[in-house]
């Protein structure tokens, strides 16, 4: 045994067992014949650094890790980051851009490959961050989604699907990023209220016998109008419906049609239609008959206007804005400009450029969603997955029975390079090989392969199974049924944060039902975000970013690992508390100081799994009160309630063992007291090592020379039979009364030296056992001596079930005084309770306040009122 030192310092020891634990293998232990349990980590962005999200997505993964592996599994958490086609090509822009460079300098594979260096120098940081935050996973099979083996099994799924009908190219609007040249998916589109303007505009119709009016956030866009839509039941409209309009500027023709998108309450009631340029206006002019490929296009990929038919010569390679302003021009020369009002828009930008998005009409490959997202809705309604909370369920199925085409294709070169390619002819040949699509064309054709990338999105949901080998260790039993990798398939759990349920949850169940013929796992849980101490979004604009880093610094990863447990309410946001990681700090050092006390008396590590024999009352107390939050600990996790079972962890730590069983045991330590102690500290040191790895696997090896590391212990197996309900209710009882004494003494100031007597009256005859039995520990614990008779005056009293403890107090302390004190307090906490009351009882407060106001006010409000209740009840006991 080797003593610890007097201090904790989470840096000493969390590098050398992190170090420790991944030399030796540990994170991958061999174990032949073991139930195989199998998570995926969320591959974050090579590009990227670890965040405060990043710390609570991997702490609860690593908790089910760790549990898993306790429990004798052969746990296998599959590391690996993305290769994020957006953000990486712009770093290494940047890169290059310092150096007075651009990337249209070099040629396609000549930036592919200063990416790749990139890569190999600077790349992956994050996978060290996720090393300092103890996540235990498999690093010596690392991935990267565009390693040979991943990327061919994307190559694969693009042919298959393609082959199935399920993949196709087609026109339609994507959300176009001219700052970067591409289109992106929602989940890069930010949407920012800015304070813009609303242009009510006057189309004539083609006869000149009357106007109708319309209004638009983006008047150029009258450029590429092709119809105007009125609602069918609104009589205002009813005679024009296909009548024509006349536009401004251009002069085009263009119908006016009936469509239940144009709102008869919402301004005229008549809607501008630019099916090209609109999302909404796409799906109208659908239903109008007007085919994607007949759609006019007003802009090119750096949004500059072009030709669209009408067009004046002079608004022909005009940025977007600046044609915006000459458009207004034009339509007031023109008396078409009605009005203009001023209005806060919601206005999409790109996470990355910064630039404002623009629905474009552009040619793209797409993945039929919508078919292959039956049987993903199906295997939740069924319970094959299990989404956790259930309360997602109902927005998953929304999404789900409403999904779009897919847009899979990005005008980038860093990434997986779409496998088409294209003759002089217009025909597309899809193939894995450039030799098989030759094959495919026929000798003398001429090939060139499509530019574009796959969304990074598209490789990504692979991950569950193409992480595993698949397809080359397809490992299919007979009969066609489903493929399980090793019985790595369904992978266990998911642990996502719900921002990304539809982007990549979503899109991993469909591919991995296609492909697996299975569920990509059987449970999806859901956590929330980690929000500022406020409430309010963390963002780097606003300033209220937290640098998890910098909390395991000051505090150790082990206490910002039970910050996030603790904290990870099921359905619920976490609010960032940096006075709950201290307070989780020094838990870990009470733990620290509790087995330093542990040294010094004689006490070890245990040599046995099974509970010592007991005789102590005590003893048999606390062994039950281990089996009880074991238990606890086990159900918790089993529903994932991880905040559930960290406090069963903290409270039995804390309060059972720390505060109670070692003051009730420090007169008393005998050889099974001390094969006791050291057998409940090992089974602590198990129960939290998913939440604390660090300390725990130093204390455990502090405690006693072991022939394991803790990292692959074994699980306590909760025992019925360790139950002493006599012993159990005899030291609860004790406790209770211990308790109730020192804070009478606390609430009536009665000086911390003050022996009192202790007097007892209405007591059974157990009671009157339990105290003789207990009295060496009430003197010394509660600093009160058995007396006897009933007492006096002047006293104050305890009730603990059936009997009345009654303790003197006059000479003791100014009796008098002391109510007046009581009176006084209690006065002041009611007024400030009441004052507090009548804010939280005014509708328009809780309406006009900000939420974090409202809850601070009902947090202090409970809190007078329990102190009112305190002192109440302290000044009731003075009699």
């Amino acid at each position: 045994m080797t003593e610890l030192p007097k201090t904790f310092d989470p840096a000493a020891i969390e590098q050398r067992w992190y170090a420790h634990w991944e030399a030796n293998g540990l994170f991958r232990p061999d174990r032949p014949g073991a139930e195989p349990w199998t998570i995926v980590n969320p591959p974050p962005n090579v590009t990227g650094s670890l965040h405060i999200g990043h710390a609570l997505d991997n702490t609860l993964q690593d908790i089910l890790t760790r549990h898993a592996r306790l429990k004798g599994k052969d746990a296998l958490w599959v590391v690996g980051t993305d290769h994020a086609g957006i953000a990486t090509q712009m770093v290494v822009e940047r890169q290059m851009a310092a150096n007075g460079e651009k990337r249209t300098d070099l040629t396609r594979e000549e930036f592919v490959a200063r990416v790749w260096d990139w890569k190999a120098e600077s790349g992956g940081q994050i996978t060290q961050q996720l090393r300092r935050l103890g996540c235990s996973m498999d690093w010596a099979n690392e991935r990267f989604t565009m390693d040979e083996g991943f990327s061919a099994a994307v190559l694969k799924v693009f042919v298959d699907l393609h082959k199935q009908g399920l993949l196709y190219r087609d026109k339609r609007l994507v959300n176009w990023d001219a700052g970067l040249g591409t289109a992106i998916s929602d989940l890069e589109v930010e949407t920012r209220e800015i304070q813009g303007k609303f242009w009510h505009l006057t189309y004539p119709l083609a006869d000149g016998s009357d106007t109708i009016s319309v209004a638009t956030t983006r008047p150029e866009t009258m450029l590429a109008d092709m119809a105007v839509a009125v609602n069918p039941s609104d009589e205002r409209y009813v005679a024009l419906i296909g009548r024509q309009v006349r536009l401004p500027i251009t002069g085009r023709l263009i119908p006016i049609v009936a469509d239940d998108h144009a709102d008869p309450e919402l301004g005229s009631g008549a809607v501008k239609i630019t099916p090209g340029h609109d999302f909404n206006d796409f799906e109208v002019g659908r239903r109008a008959g007007i085919e994607a490929r007949d759609m006019l296009n007003m802009l090119d990929a750096q949004a500059r206007i072009v030709q669209c038919g009408g067009v004046p010569d002079e608004l022909i390679g005009l940025d977007r804005f600046d044609a915006r302003k000459r458009v207004v021009e034009m339509l007031e020369q023109a008396g078409a400009l009605e009005r203009v009002e001023d209005r806060v828009i919601q206005t999409p930008y790109g996470d990355r450029s910064g630039v404002v998005i623009e629905p474009w009409l552009t040619d793209q490959w797409y993945v039929d969603a919508k078919t292959l997202a039956q049987p993903a809705i199906e295997a939740v309604r069924t319970g094959a997955i299990k989404l956790v909370p259930k309360t997602w369920e109902k927005t998953f199925f929304n999404w789900m029975e409403n999904i779009q085409p897919w847009c899979v294709s990005r005008q980038l070169w860093w990434g997986h390079r779409i496998p088409a390619w294209f003759a002089e002819d217009g025909r597309i040949f899809v193939a894995e090989t450039e030799a098989e699509a030759q094959t495919e064309a026929g000798e003398g054709v001429t090939l060139v392969r499509d530019p574009d990338v796959l969304d990074t999105w598209f490789s990504s949901a692979l991950w569950p199974f193409a992480t595993l080998g698949w397809p080359d260790a397809q490992l299919a039993a007979e009969g066609g049924s489903a493929v399980t990798l090793g019985g790595r398939y369904p992978n266990d759990v998911l642990i996502s944060g719900f921002d990304i349920l539809f982007f990549w949850d979503a899109r991993m169940m469909m591919q991995g039902i296609h492909f697996m013929g299975d569920a990509p796992f059987k449970t999806l849980y859901l956590h929330g975000l980690v929000r500022a101490a406020d409430g309010a979004k963390m963002s780097k604009s606003k300033g209220n970013t937290v640098d998890p880093l910098g909390l395991i610094d000051t505090y150790g990863a082990d206490a910002l690992r039970f910050f996030m447990a603790a904290m990870e309410s099921q359905g619920r946001d976490i609010k960032m508390d940096e006075k709950r990681v201290e307070g989780y700090r020094n838990f870990a050092t009470k733990l620290w100081n509790a087995c330093r006390f542990a040294q010094a008396n004689g006490i070890g590590g245990s040599t046995t799994l099974e509970p010592p024999a007991t005789t102590h009352a005590v003893n048999q107390w606390i062994v039950a009160e281990c089996v009880a939050t074991v238990q606890a600990v086990d159900l918790a996790l089993a529903e994932l309630r991880f905040d559930a079972a960290a406090n069963a962890i903290y409270q039995f730590v804390w309060s059972r063992f720390c505060d109670w069983y070692l003051e009730l045991i420090k007169t008393n330590i005998d050889d099974e007291t001390k094969a006791v102690a050291g057998w409940i500290l090992d089974q602590i040191l198990v129960l939290l090592h998913p939440f604390m790895p660090f300390i725990t696997e130093e204390l455990w090896h502090g405690l006693a020379p072991r022939d394991h590391d803790l990292i692959v212990g074994r699980w306590p197996m909760p025992d019925a039979r360790a139950a002493h309900p006599e012993a159990e209710q005899e030291i609860d009882w004790l406790i209770r009364l211990v308790g109730d004494i020192r804070a009478a003494r606390t609430e009536l100031n009665v000086p911390p030296g003050a022996r009192l007597p202790l007097h007892v009256r209405d007591a059974s005859e157990q009671t009157l056992t339990r105290l003789q039995r207990q009295r060496p520990v009430l003197a010394r614990m509660a600093r009160v001596d058995l007396a006897e008779g009933q007492g006096g005056g002047g006293a104050a009293q305890v009730v603990v079930e059936e009997a009345t403890f009654i303790l003197p107090l006059e000479g003791v302390i100014d009796l008098d005084a002391e109510r007046s004190r009581l009176t006084k307090a209690i006065a002041a906490a009611e007024k400030e309770r009441d004052a507090l009351n009548g804010r939280l009882s005014n509708a328009s407060f809780i309406e006009r306040a900000k939420p974090e106001a409202v809850e601070k006010a009902r947090a202090d409000h409970a809190d007078k009122q329990a102190e009112a209740a305190r002192l109440q009840a302290a000044l009731g006991r003075l009699g």
